[in-house]
């Protein structure tokens, strides 16, 4: 249990303490920024989240500088990613902020992705994350943040900034998906 792998673990930790601070009814109250209405537990929430997602980065860059990666490295790191996110998704989903469509897209392309990295295991082959998956993540990351913080600094300006990001998650989620698969197909074509 190395440093970047605590720093994974807390991660993981760290989504119970999200859940009950967006989901528990505590009454915190809101906050106005010129005329936003930002509930304290929205902002709570959404600052774990970030802190969160920030380890991602972290655990990585310490894994990679100091020669730290290890098995239970690569396993936990996505599981933590894959979590949080999916966590948050249906968070948003419960205070009526996405539709629950584009959460099952985005849900249902990290558990395919999965059973295809599982298939290829099998195989002997690891399929490490590519850019465009990186991509994905963290423009999930982006719009999810942005909708935990009720649009806030583009609402002021009235531009649709956390909306216009769940799409570009999407579209980025399902092009990763694809490619994922693109790649792989082999995978299938050998099938016994």
């Amino acid at each position: 249990m190395n440093l970047p792998n605590k720093i994974t673990v807390a991660r993981i930790m760290l989504i119970p303490f999200f859940l009950i601070v967006m989901l528990v009814p505590f009454g915190w109250g809101s906050i106005q920024i010129d005329g936003t209405e930002l509930p304290v537990a929205h902002l709570a929430g959404a600052l774990i989240f970030i802190i969160a997602s920030a380890t991602d980065w972290i655990d990585g860059y310490y894994a990679r500088k100091y020669g730290l990666v290890t098995n239970l490295g690569k396993f936990l790191d996505p599981l933590a990613d894959k979590l949080l996110v999916s966590a948050a998704l249906i968070v948003l989903v419960e205070l009526g902020a996405v539709p629950a469509w584009m959460v099952i897209v985005i849900i249902s392309r990290e558990f395919a992705v999965t059973g295809l990295r599982l298939v290829l295991a099998g195989e002997g082959e690891v399929v490490a994350a590519n850019m465009l998956g990186k991509i994905k993540t963290w423009t999930q990351i982006v719009a999810i943040s942005a909708l935990l913080l009720h649009n806030f600094p583009f609402s002021l300006i009235s531009f649709p900034f956390a909306e216009l990001a769940l799409w570009v998650a999407v579209i980025f989620t399902i092009w990763s998906g694809w490619d994922y698969f693109a790649k792989n197909r082999h995978a299938f074509s050998h099938s016994k």
